[in-house]
């Protein structure tokens, strides 16, 4: 299916202009058939942030048409990239060549010698700094997420990552890449950990900035792995749409900032209206090098939710890739990095995952994704922890400096017990062979 831009019209999240189309709704064409598939169930289980926006108007109509038209839309500045790196002519005028991409990252596309023009395309997309951009308050971003510590890693963890495999689609390309199962697991869950911790630094976003850098490279990796599942001609892009598209990557992005602030908050964090600008700031600008529609880019908390809310009410919910994919990164715990008691250690954290797990998902959540049941024994006294770091200590700058500190040793704990003795890092691009014309769809 050839992806369909979205319209020119305002999409925007809006409280105004809405409507409440009855459902089970229609699906027309050229939206993906999982498109508002299980509405009337993703109503239900977004009751509670339905009710965060009492008052901000209905379901608007508008917004989720785009989101349906963007389920068939692509990067295109990382696809055209994609397909100049997989030229196979070395003497074609438009070849881009790995070490051509590095050296216009690492030191500007203008140390390039003719860059070719999609090289050049991707970084006149990248590389301008838009006028919005708060350094100053991306950095203070950054000081937030940090300063959450153990926190944003089980949010991010349970809420965010496993919680998305409940509904189907993106999880079937974690499938079908083999991303997030046998032994890969662990690395893989690193390696997010990894940028996600890189983008909080500080001047990390900058130029020459490794958070910079890292969410560079995983852009171009989001379109080699679209170019490469597209045209394998096992992707049915008629029932889920584009492996890699516009509407999955707003929510990708949602789930970093918006249900890292409510995740937190859940765990008894206290989150003051500066902190939630700074890092929904940090985000934004993330998202932006990132490739999401401009459009799309909350400033405040509230906007990303509603967004959320109507990305929610288009998914389909369950499937078949979802369970496996949950409890390969269960199991994965059993392979953690311990100089002592390892086997012990292993053992609490793999029981400690499920039961917040239990506590984010709930008994049914548990049981879609075929987890082992648990109770939520985790969760009390970490509410009674962070009630006094967070309610107590929180509201001094001496216990916020105590706070960053502490994210800061929590974080490089979590990455060794990840990455053990390998350095932590993402991974590499891979351009791979020529993908032969797609066949027939499953």
């Amino acid at each position: 299916m050839v992806a369909h831009e979205p319209s020119q019209r305002d999409t925007s999240v809006r409280p105004s202009d809405t409507t409440t189309h009855p459902y089970p709704h229609p699906h027309p064409f050229p939206y993906p058939r999982r498109f508002r598939e299980t509405e009337r169930l993703n109503r239900r289980r977004g009751r509670p942030l339905r009710l965060l926006l009492v008052g901000r108007g209905g379901v608007d109509e508008r917004l989720l048409a785009t989101i349906g038209e963007r389920l068939t839309a692509r990067d295109e500045n990382g696809a055209a990239l994609a397909d100049a790196l997989r030229i196979t002519d070395t003497a074609h005028p438009g070849k881009v060549t790995m070490t051509q991409f590095r050296r216009a990252l690492a030191d500007g596309i203008d140390t390039v010698p003719n860059p070719p023009r999609a090289l050049r395309d991707f970084f006149a997309a990248v590389d301008p700094v838009p006028d919005w951009v708060d350094f100053d308050l991306v950095d203070e971003g950054g000081r937030v997420a940090r300063r959450f510590g153990r926190n944003a890693a089980d949010v991010m963890m349970q809420l965010a990552l496993i919680g998305s495999y409940r509904f189907d689609g993106p999880p079937r390309l974690l499938v079908e890449t083999g991303g997030l199962t046998g032994g890969s697991a662990l690395r893989r869950i690193a390696e997010t950990q990894q940028w996600a911790t890189a983008v909080t630094g500080h001047d990390a976003m900058r130029r020459t900035g490794r958070g910079f850098h890292l969410t560079v490279h995983i852009r171009l990796m989001h379109a080699l792995v679209n170019h490469q599942v597209e045209r394998g001609g096992r992707w049915d892009t008629g029932r889920w749409g584009l492996p890699v598209n516009r509407s999955d990557l707003a929510a990708t992005l949602g789930l970093f900032n918006a249900v890292q602030l409510l995740g937190v908050r859940l765990l008894g964090v206290r989150v003051t209206r500066a902190e939630s600008r700074a890092l929904m700031h940090l985000w934004k600008y993330v998202g932006h090098l990132m490739g999401v529609d401009e459009d799309w880019l909350c400033d405040h908390e509230l906007r990303q939710h509603r967004l959320n809310y109507h990305l929610l009410l288009t998914q389909s919910y369950g499937g078949s890739a979802g369970p496996p994919l949950a409890n390969a990164l269960v199991e994965a715990q059993g392979d953690l990095h311990f100089t002592r008691f390892a086997r012990v250690r292993r053992a609490c954290a793999r029981a400690r995952l499920l039961s917040m797990l239990r506590y984010f998902l709930g008994r049914r959540g548990m049981r879609d994704l075929r987890l082992p049941p648990a109770l939520p024994w985790a969760v009390p006294p970490l509410l009674v922890a962070n009630l006094l770091r967070y309610q107590v200590l929180g509201r001094t700058a001496a216990g916020r400096a105590y706070l960053l500190s502490s994210g800061d040793r929590f974080i490089q704990r979590h990455l060794r017990q990840y990455f053990g003795e390998q350095a932590p890092d993402v991974a590499a691009l891979v351009v791979g062979p020529p993908a032969h014309p797609a066949g027939p769809k499953p």
